[in-house]
């Protein structure tokens, strides 16, 4: 599939598309493995107990940036 010259639409008419293709990807139609929704259920149980440490996209970036 090749999308050509979206530079000819507007900002908003990009959001309106952007939107329709996400509404048209049913929920039901995306398989994840029993594994992984696992992991999911875990990741969440720790969150709900404050068993996991949150940090924001800029702790992140600057955490990778000391990295250098």
């Amino acid at each position: 599939m090749e999308i050509k010259n979206l530079s000819k639409y507007s900002n908003a008419e990009k959001i309106v598309l952007a939107e329709q293709l996400w509404d048209s990807v049913s929920k039901n139609d995306l398989e994840i493995s029993d594994d992984v929704k696992r992991e999911l259920d875990i990741r969440i149980q720790n969150l709900e107990e404050g068993k996991t440490e949150l940090y924001s996209w800029d702790e992140v970036k600057a955490h990778l940036k000391s990295l250098r």
